[in-house]
């Protein structure tokens, strides 16, 4: 038996927001993510949630008074930064930066989402 589920990465970003259901929306309209599993409580709050973005898990969960929500960053590769970049846009996130190549091989942008996470979109160009 293995020492995790067939299919998990082995380590994933937990992302602990203020509208979890609102965040796989925005994660499958953005990044075309796959809703894994959820398990809400009795009231429809997200107690935890997985969604697949190409290869990797990202475990999220509704806020709560001893939990907190909490700012991250995330880095996502995708085949094209400036499309993926617009559809963000589009979901309703905020820009935090405009895509553009600096000092290294990838250009690179970002967004907010409405969660309070800044998903940094990247594309390595060269």
């Amino acid at each position: 038996m293995s020492f995790k589920p067939s299919g998990q990465n082995s380590v994933s970003p937990y992302l602990v927001v203020a509208d979890a259901s609102a965040t796989i929306k925005f994660l499958q309209a953005v990044f075309d993510a796959a809703v894994l599993r959820t398990f809400p409580d009795a009231d429809g709050r997200l107690m935890h949630a997985e969604a697949r973005i190409d290869d990797t898990v990202i475990m999220l969960a509704d806020a709560a008074p001893q939990w907190p929500a909490i700012e991250a960053h995330v880095h996502v590769y995708v085949p094209s930064v400036d499309e993926t970049y617009a559809r963000a846009l589009q979901a309703g996130a905020a820009s935090v930066q405009a895509p553009m190549q600096k000092h290294d091989e990838d250009k690179r942008g970002g967004v907010k989402d409405a969660g309070g996470t800044t998903w940094w979109i990247a594309t390595r160009v060269e």
